[in-house]
């Protein structure tokens, strides 16, 4: 091994740390702001039918966020985006909890919606060109970092309601300890030329959107699914299964325990049968964990479902920020900026999709629309497949065009 080799093993390692460590950071930060939503509620006098457009705030702006980083990083790196939209969470998560009034929450939320949409964006585009370097799936594992902070960050606000601490009290220690940790990682952040065969940082080249479209929808799938979970799996189990408030709150915790192993496990998976095949596989786990839930006879059985859920649609997401950075290797930041609008979409239709056709129809019934939604990635699956010119065969694998082959690995 050359010293040249060497320090480009040592940077990408680095990068890959740092980047997984930022995702963590993203993944807390958010938990903490949609958790504690009751408290912030309360605090600054927000009523029922003010709340959804409060939030609908944040992914409105955050898409806007990600369209113009994909402007930005035509002239500066996707790591600079990062390092400075990731302390701007930070603080505006702050802002949320420390206001008094509604005009200094609206604003705290702009802020936070804004900076979400660049730091999702560019921390993707981190994350795509860093899997181009290394030749082989890592995309899932910066992903089950983000699930992992969204478990911290869960629990950190479990802790504040219990103790009855106001937003800004549970916030604060959080943001201390996290700003100066994402400022100094910030440093070792590895943009797409750290690696043979990544394009440049900022890199520029067309992206057609008729062929990004069935990843487009995919994504939105993905996250239609997903706010179904987060939002009416305790409401469904309460009031279609009978159960506790507090048993009705196992559900969600199960997913996101799920979601993180199905990460943590996803890479080999990918290295091992292809991008295809674990997409498959998991758009039909998905479907049949929502199946489950909109048959289930009792509590148990729902919650296993809505476990079934998390297991399935946890790859989805990550494959598909990974699929467009291979189907526009010339042009994977402004690929993966587009598709990130997608994320917001999805939120947005999700939740009111799922409570109008529950209220309409049925709760059962309503469980089966994300069902479908989600089986018709099945259709878009070879969307995912590698071009034969890139990872060097037919799918991603662990020796196929790795960076430093020959008995080095990454």
């Amino acid at each position: 091994m050359t010293d040249g080799t060497a320090g480009v093993l040592a940077e990408l390692r680095r990068g890959r740390a740092a980047l997984a460590f930022g995702f963590l950071a993203q993944g807390v930060a958010f938990a903490l702001l949609v958790t504690r939503i009751p408290a912030v509620q309360a605090r600054y006098g927000v009523s029922d039918a003010l709340l959804p457009a409060f939030l609908a705030t944040v992914p409105v702006l955050a898409g806007v966020g990600s369209v113009l980083t994909g402007r930005l990083v035509r002239r500066v790196p996707p790591s600079r985006v990062l390092r400075w939209s990731q302390p701007v969470v930070l603080l505006a998560l702050l802002g949320v909890g420390a206001g008094e009034r509604m005009a200094e929450l609206g604003a705290a939320l702009a802020v936070f919606g804004l900076a979400v949409g660049a730091l999702d964006a560019s921390m993707n585009m981190l994350g795509v060109s860093l899997q181009r370097a290394y030749g082989r799936s890592v995309m899932l594992g910066f992903h089950a970092a983000y699930s992992l902070g969204g478990i911290v960050g869960a629990s950190l606000a479990w802790a504040g309601a219990h103790w009855h601490l106001a937003p800004a009290v549970s916030y604060l220690p959080v943001v201390a300890v996290l700003l100066p940790a994402v400022v100094v990682g910030s440093r070792w952040y590895a943009d797409g030329g750290a690696g043979p065969g990544a394009e440049p940082a900022g890199g520029g080249g067309a992206v057609a959107f008729r062929w990004l479209l069935p990843l487009c929808l995919v994504m939105t799938f993905a996250y239609i699914g997903d706010s179904t979970v987060a939002n009416w799996s305790a409401k469904y189990l309460r009031d279609v299964l009978g159960s506790s408030e507090q048993a009705a709150t196992v559900p969600y915790n199960a997913y996101m325990v799920t979601t993180l192993l199905g990460r943590a496990l996803g890479d080999f998976g990918v290295r091992r049968f292809g991008a295809v095949a674990v997409v498959r596989g998991g758009a039909l786990v998905a479907a049949g964990g929502f199946a489950v839930v909109a048959g289930a006879p009792g509590v148990w059985t729902g919650t296993a479902g809505f476990t079934l859920v998390g297991l399935g649609l946890c790859v989805l997401v990550p494959q598909t920020f990974a699929a467009a950075g291979r189907l526009f290797p010339g042009a994977s930041d402004a690929a993966v900026a587009r598709l990130n609008v997608f994320n917001y979409v999805g939120f947005l239709v999700g939740s009111p999709l799922v409570g109008a056709l529950g209220d309409v129809w049925s709760h059962r019934g309503a469980m089966l629309v994300p069902m479908a939604l989600v089986l018709v990635t099945l259709v878009y699956a070879r969307s995912f497949a590698p071009g034969p010119d890139r990872y060097g065969g037919g799918h991603e694998r662990s020796r196929a065009a790795d960076v430093g082959r020959g008995g080095n690995r990454l």
